[in-house]
């Protein structure tokens, strides 16, 4: 599980906009807005958040630590 906080800081990473996001995982810009604005483990389906973090993984962001213990991001090359 990825926390809010973590999505907002791997998109700003990226520097993509809610809109570029959304676009590229199909989630809408409503959705991700709401799931950014809670900096712990967001109250979304597992599937929403499941499909931004595989569009975010496939850009290059890697997500390391748990909710609870150091929750944060790794920057690499996209994924082939």
């Amino acid at each position: 599980m990825i926390t809010g906080n973590q999505l907002r800081v791997a998109r700003f990473a990226l520097r993509w906009s809610v809109q570029e996001l959304s676009d590229k995982a199909g989630v809408s810009v409503r959705t991700i807005k709401r799931i950014e604005s809670n900096d712990s483990v967001p109250q979304s389906s597992a599937v929403t958040i499941q499909t931004l973090r595989d569009c975010l993984e496939a850009a290059g962001i890697e997500f390391i630590g748990l909710p609870d213990d150091r929750p944060g991001i790794r920057i690499g090359p996209p994924k082939d």
